[in-house]
């Protein structure tokens, strides 16, 4: 069976890959009288039902088939794969077991299922062949991601040659990289099982740096250090730290969507998922991308000893960081490990109280940039207003705007970015009801 002469192309998922090996079965057996025509039509209904399950989740149209096909291409995590990824075309007898594949996926993609579908009276095939999905299907990937598997699959059946399409899927890995890393932004740590799994964020909110208004100087500081990262360039680790709702969390996102094109990936890690923390290295070190591994409202009470797993893997422990990786954490607290004055008390006690504070205070210095996120004053607060109301089309007068403004702030957790941003919100959930804000 030609599936089993596969190379590099190998190694597929049970469940992603069950439905290579029916369709190869049947190619090569759908006229064998040692079969029953009724099992193998039955087995290629299965196989049309888990295209038609595969499309409702993945959101895929056209050749169903094709889309299938494309989506293992593009999913195969192997060393020829990985080394494309972002680099591009390679060298090396690499190249020459990669087309041997790619001869047998082009089969694959150019057979013709009429003869199967009239021998063995299975007139429901033309569903799989030019499928309309809605815009609710999807549960797999993006808009995005779906648009980009489903126009390649369109452009491997215009390759005329094997290799003419391993030069659309070698171009591919260039420009989008392969496998979860390659084809969504942002993930979570989990660990199951089958222990330390690094899951894709299936929505991502599209927060991009300039719809931050204000903080220019903030996120200037951002930038700077996160496109040196990027580039290759020396970089250091960030804290991010401020009030809360001045958008230092939002200042994150805003990478992660700006820099995705550019290799740039964003692993998000809990407090409680620290010791975790060197197993998600291990699995992203060798990889072409850029990653971040974000902690959101980062800070430590007395008593919890997490901050010393980071503390060893920022800086500290035997194997070095990888070049491709750095933390932006965001916190409220400038030191993040909480102090209280009782600690003061304790240190009278305490033979080597300078040795105790030292511990506390040195994970911040491990962060090689600080950013700080201030609130604004009543002037930018106003500011801040005025560009959302014009930005969201909201056509209040302008005094009573800000007159809203400031009512709805003392009433909602002071001045802050997210404080304006919810009062554009409120105001624009009230359109219907206009009179809610007249007084």
């Amino acid at each position: 069976m030609r599936e089993q002469e596969l190379i590099v192309y190998k190694d597929f998922e049970e469940e992603e890959g069950q439905i290579l090996y029916d369709m190869v079965f049947l190619m090569e057996h759908y006229k064998d009288e040692y079969y029953n025509k009724e099992d193998l039509a039955g087995l290629l209904y299965e196989c049309i039902h888990n295209l038609l399950e595969i499309a409702g989740n993945h959101g895929f149209y056209g050749n169903l088939w094709h889309c299938y096909l494309t989506n293992l291409l593009v999913n195969n995590e192997n060393s020829y794969s990985k080394a494309c990824e972002i680099r591009g075309e390679v060298e090396g007898t690499i190249n020459r077991a990669v087309l041997h594949d790619i001869m047998i996926f082009k089969e694959f993609y150019d057979y013709d299922f009429s003869d199967m579908v009239k021998t063995l009276n299975v007139d429901s095939f033309s569903l799989i062949t030019d499928y309309e999905s809605s815009d609710s299907e999807s549960k797999v990937y993006n808009s995005r991601i779906r648009e980009r598997i489903c126009s390649l699959a369109v452009k491997f059946t215009r390759n005329h040659t094997p290799e003419e399409m391993k030069a659309t899927l070698t171009a591919f890995y260039k420009d989008y990289g392969v496998g979860k890393f390659g084809l969504h932004k942002a993930f979570r740590v989990v660990h199951d099982e089958r222990g330390v799994q690094i899951v894709p964020i299936q929505n991502i909110a599209h927060v991009y740096l300039n719809d931050l208004v204000g903080y220019e100087i903030p996120k200037q500081k951002l930038i700077e250090n996160t496109e040196a990262f990027v580039e290759g360039r020396k970089a250091n680790n960030c804290l991010l730290f401020g009030d809360a709702g001045t958008g230092k969390s939002s200042s994150i996102k805003g990478i992660a969507n700006e820099y995705y094109e550019k290799g740039l990936r964003i692993i998000e890690v809990y407090k409680h998922q620290f010791q975790d923390l060197n197993d998600v290295i291990t699995q992203i070190k060798n990889r072409n991308y850029k990653f971040i591994i974000y902690m959101d409202d980062l800070s430590f009470e007395d008593f919890e000893i997490e901050y010393k797993y980071l503390k060893a893997v920022i800086e500290g422990g035997l194997e070095k960081k990888p070049n491709n990786v750095l933390i932006y954490a965001t916190s409220n607290r400038r030191h993040l490990v909480r102090e209280k004055f009782s600690d003061k008390e304790e240190r009278r006690d305490d033979l080597h109280s300078s040795d105790t504070v030292q511990e506390k205070l040195s994970l911040v210095s491990r962060f090689g940039v600080t950013i700080f996120f201030a609130a604004p004053d009543k002037k930018e607060f106003q500011n801040i207003v005025k560009v959302l109301a014009e930005r969201y089309g909201v056509t209040m007068p302008e005094e009573e705007l800000l007159l809203e403004a400031n009512k709805w702030e003392l009433a909602h957790g002071g001045l802050s970015g997210r404080t304006a941003q919810q009062f554009i919100d409120f105001i624009l959930g009230s359109r219907e009801k206009p009179k809610t804000l007249q007084k």
